[in-house]
């Protein structure tokens, strides 16, 4: 064989070599990656069961029901659509009905199969202590702008 030919082998065999490892990181990537759904999407699109998914939304008023040992049912909406959940486990503190909430798992049958649930709160939230201190200090605004900008106090 030609020098000429034994580098276009090589150069073949390195780009194959190169695309399959690049398919095999692409697949593994591809399955471990979870997308974050409204209940309005999850109700128009029906998503498979083998599908991981993050369901997120506002604990509907009224729907929060615990079950023997840790099981918890409730619903989460966007307002327009709610889909069942239930979640097996310890639920976060700031976990409520009419909070914000992310949910991870599956849908079966209907019913979303929580692995994990986590709350979030109001982007205006502020610690205790430090609310407090503003409102000593006469800088206390309720319903601010953000979280952490003080209003002056006329005076």
């Amino acid at each position: 064989m030609r020098p000429k030919h034994k580098r276009l082998t090589f150069m073949v065999v390195g780009l194959g070599l190169l695309g399959v490892a690049s398919a095999l990181a692409l697949a593994a990537m591809e399955s471990g990656i979870v997308f974050f759904h409204t209940p309005s999407e999850v109700a128009a699109q029906g998503f498979a069961g083998d599908r991981r998914i993050r369901l997120g939304g506002l604990v509907e008023e009224g729907s929060l029901a615990q079950s023997a040992g840790a099981t918890v049912a409730f619903r989460i909406t966007d307002t327009v659509h709610a889909v069942p959940v239930r979640y097996t486990g310890l639920l976060p503190d700031l976990f409520d009905e009419g909070q914000g909430v992310v949910a991870e798992g599956r849908l079966e049958g209907g019913v979303f199969m929580a692995d994990e649930v986590l709350a979030k709160h109001d982007e205006n939230y502020m610690p205790p202590e430090a609310a407090d201190a503003l409102k000593q200090a006469g800088y206390w605004q309720h319903a601010g702008p953000r979280a952490g900008e003080a209003a002056e106090v006329e005076q």
